[in-house]
């Protein structure tokens, strides 16, 4: 949409990811996602840090369910989404503040200090080509028998005789 303003965080997670569901059956989850910049002082020669930004994260269905199962408190993420406009509110000691939302285009583990295992999940109420199962699921047939005979041309079919 034309207007809207589009931003990429990179910080750490506050919390674990809070998994809710509508009334009508949608995922949702909330992150909150703190950054706090490092500056380095050549009067004390050492590293200062600045005041830390949270912003409140929010992602919808399939991408909510999958952040709740990926990421966890303390993650290093790097976020892409939507900026919405801040809203004010007073702090239980009644100062005014401000908080910065995100709505969450795409979201992952940071991996600048860590390394990541992908696994793909499967979409549900997709056709698959060739309608079987992608190479990156457990649940594959494992018997050329079920494949005809033709998975696997070395090992010998379910029947001795030739496929065609």
């Amino acid at each position: 949409m034309a207007g809207e303003l589009n931003v990429t965080i990179v910080g750490n997670l506050a919390d674990d990811p809070e998994l809710r569901y509508t009334q009508g059956g949608v995922a949702v989850v909330s992150v909150r996602v703190g950054s706090t910049p490092r500056t380095f002082n050549r009067t004390t020669n050492a590293w200062e840090d600045g005041e830390t930004v949270w912003v409140r994260c929010t992602a919808w269905r399939d991408l909510a369910e999958n952040v709740a199962q990926s990421l966890t408190k303390g993650s290093r993420v790097v976020v892409t989404g939507r900026l919405k406009a801040p809203s004010a509110y007073q702090s239980a000691q009644g100062e005014a503040r401000a908080s910065l939302e995100l709505e969450i285009e795409e979201i992952g583990p940071s991996l600048r200090y860590a390394t990541a295992s992908v696994t793909r999940r499967a979409r549900e109420g997709a056709a698959e080509v060739g309608g079987g199962a992608g190479p990156w699921d457990a649940a594959a047939p494992k018997s050329n028998a079920t494949a005809g005979g033709w998975a696997n041309p070395g090992t010998p079919a379910a029947a001795d005789e030739t496929p065609f």
